[in-house]
């Protein structure tokens, strides 16, 4: 995991000699050939002797033969029947020579013991052989291509299928070890005696980002043209996802993007790097509000608003929101949508609508709030988004939060953890009112995350909660596997003895719950295996993570996925 995510780049200079700084405070002073013989050459006039030769060699010699190929038989089969039937412990073991037990003819109980043993030792050391064949095949998510090879993906080779197949045959070997020692689990011999390999075959492995044939749509704005952002339902997640939808919109329309103001919005420049999104494209896609300010300040307005809901209201936009956006000296036109859309049951749609409805010659437009919408969602989905470019993910921590989630992974967890997002606060309303509910009773959660954690054969979990220490000291008292407590590391408080988080306290990020949260989400995104809660948009925003850069698991789900609450409370 940490070699994906070291990939990411290097802190600039003068952060590291300003961190040299503070440590030098407080540390203490091949083959050759023969050619072919042409002797088998007969001269045309003597083929009736030699074959006249060649039946008086099989007259004479064929007494012979049959007595060979009779010996041939019969001594594999002498030696066969002397091992299956000769204690060869005891003859040579002093009792006598001719100490030799039959079992009516069939092999003795501790033969075919051993002989099954021996058997379960071969295929262990054939299972731990494809293991580390497969650990050698997977030192890199990228694939091979060929000299002739294109972007689009031809020419390609792509391990996942081997991989795959030699999963297959990892567990058809466990099941065959299974079988083979079934028969001994009443007796003296043990399974962990035989199949100790287990322990060290994990079954969660990458996830396949499947990039061959990926949709995307080439963003190429045209530089005064503008789609001015707007987002507000939710906390900073959705705020996030809307922003990204937001994009697609605007590389459809052919516009570059304004930011939101943080007097309207959060301060995303605090947990987000906007300029990497233009790095990503090689072009000015996306500006601050500030720099659209220094625009357009002399004619700062909205000249059309093409609102992409209309129900509950244009816009999904309240009067509070109105009066904030004026405050900011923005002209604004009247609210008006080209269709009917409503936020609780949104149509699908597709470029092709987008592009019918809300094209325009205006210079500046406003389409709303688009958390909600539903457009060409398989293309959404894709592992590095809708839009073509050139980097893993166009929305993504700030630097600085990264580095510090890479020191602090490499403080606390190291490189195998799962990490659990376990959503409580004001969860269980919203969970009870869905058929069925995602909250989990605190043990059957337990019972829940463990067989994760069994699964990924990892030695500790880091747990992303806003659940009171009441529920946390109760999961923690719950996980266990063969009797031992599996950790749970959560991030401690500042302490100036530690360095981990050195960062954010020199650019004065420290504190900031929103940074806290995205810093969050950055340590559950580079996990070898992630336990998200179903329903939440802070689990969504993880997964999309893990998905663009890579780091996604076949371990990956929900918690207690697949099942049901085993008891639920009744509505009010």
């Amino acid at each position: 995991m940490m070699k994906e995510v070291d990939r990411l780049g290097t802190l600039t200079s003068d952060i590291d000699e300003d961190e040299e700084e503070d440590d030098r405070e407080t540390l203490i002073p091949q083959n050759s050939t023969k050619p072919i013989s042409n002797s088998n050459h007969f001269d045309a006039l003597n083929i009736g002797d030699e074959l006249d030769f060649r039946r008086h060699r099989r007259c004479l010699g064929g007494l012979k033969d049959k007595k060979r190929y009779t010996l041939a038989i019969l001594i594999p089969l002498v030696v066969v029947i002397v091992y299956v039937t000769v204690d060869f412990g005891r003859l040579f073991g002093g009792s006598g020579i001719w100490d030799v037990k039959f079992v009516g003819g069939s092999l003795s109980i501790d033969r075919m013991r051993e002989s099954e043993l021996r058997a379960l030792y071969l295929l262990r050391q054939q299972r731990l052989g494809l293991f580390s064949l497969l650990n050698r095949g997977s030192g890199s998510n990228e694939t091979i291509t060929g000299s002739n090879s294109t972007e689009s993906g031809v020419g390609r080779v792509d391990f996942e299928g081997v991989k795959s197949e030699i999963y297959i045959q990892i567990d058809m070997n466990k099941q065959i070890q299974q079988v083979l020692l079934s028969a001994h689990k009443d007796g003296n011999v043990s399974e962990s005696g035989v199949d100790d390999g287990d322990s060290v075959i994990p079954v969660c492995r990458k996830a396949d980002q499947n990039l061959f044939g990926r949709k995307a749509i080439e963003w190429k704005p045209r530089s005064d043209k503008y789609l001015f952002a707007i987002c507000v339902s939710g906390q900073m997640s959705n705020h996030l996802i809307c922003l990204e939808k937001h994009m697609f919109f605007a590389a459809i329309l052919n516009r570059v993007l304004v930011i939101p103001s943080p007097k309207v919005d959060f301060q995303f420049n605090r947990v987000l790097d906007v300029d990497h999104i233009n790095k990503c494209l090689e072009r000015k896609v996306v500006v601050t509000y500030e720099e659209f300010y220094e625009l357009k300040k002399k004619n700062l307005r909205i000249n059309k608003f093409i609102c992409y809901f209309s129900s509950p209201d244009h816009c999904y936009l309240d009067d509070d929101h109105v009066k904030k956006l004026k405050v900011l000296g923005l002209s604004m036109p009247k609210l008006e949508s080209p269709w009917q859309e409503d936020v609780k049951q949104p149509c699908k749609r597709t470029v092709q609508d987008i592009e019918a409805k809300f094209s325009s010659d205006d210079e500046v437009i406003a389409i709303g709030d688009v958390f909600f919408a539903d457009v060409e969602k398989d293309w959404v989905v894709q592992p590095r988004g809708p839009i073509a470019h050139k980097c893993k993910t166009l929305i993504e921590p700030s630097r600085l939060i990264i580095l510090t989630a890479q020191r602090f992974i490499q403080t606390f967890l190291g490189r195998d953890f799962v990490a659990l997002h376990f959503r409580r606060h004001g969860f269980l309303k919203f969970c009870n009112n869905k058929e069925p509910s995602c909250f989990f009773p605190t043990p059957q959660a337990a019972d829940c995350m463990r067989r994760v954690v069994e699964r990924a054969n990892s030695p500790v979990i880091y747990l992303s909660t806003d659940a009171a220490e009441s529920e946390t000291g109760l999961l923690q008292s719950l996980i266990t596997i063969d009797g031992k407590p599996v950790p749970l590391v959560t991030r401690p408080p500042r302490n100036l003895a530690e360095k981990w988080d050195a960062l954010l306290y020199r650019h004065g990020l420290d504190g900031d719950p929103r940074v806290e949260a995205m810093l969050d989400k950055t340590i559950c995104a580079m996990s070898s295996a992630f336990i998200g809660s179903s329903g939440s948009t802070f689990t969504e925003d993880i997964l999309r993570l893990r998905k663009d850069w890579g780091s996604a698991s076949s371990c990956d789900e929900y918690l207690c996925q697949g099942e049901v609450p085993n008891f639920k409370a009744d509505a009010e």
